[in-house]
């Protein structure tokens, strides 16, 4: 094989794996959203707790950086 298409096989594959893995952080994010530790802190502070949004964050932040990785690059 050529060394260009193992790169972009390896570029593709790790997209979607940042995909994978940021769609998994989203999840988890909002399914802890729900639990009992957010909804006591959401009712003295208004909002979720740190670990919640952190990993909302980190899912959007990954979940972009797969979905840029994969539709973006060169289209030979």
């Amino acid at each position: 094989m050529n060394y260009d298409i193992k790169r972009r096989i390896m570029n593709r594959l790790s997209s979607i794996v940042l995909l994978a893995a940021g769609v998994i952080l989203i999840i988890w994010g909002l399914n802890a959203s729900d639990s009992f530790g957010s909804s006591i802190s959401r009712l003295f502070t208004g909002a979720p707790t740190d670990r919640t949004i952190w990993l909302i964050v980190a899912g959007v932040v990954l979940g972009g950086a797969g979905f840029f990785g994969l539709f973006s690059g060169s289209k030979d």
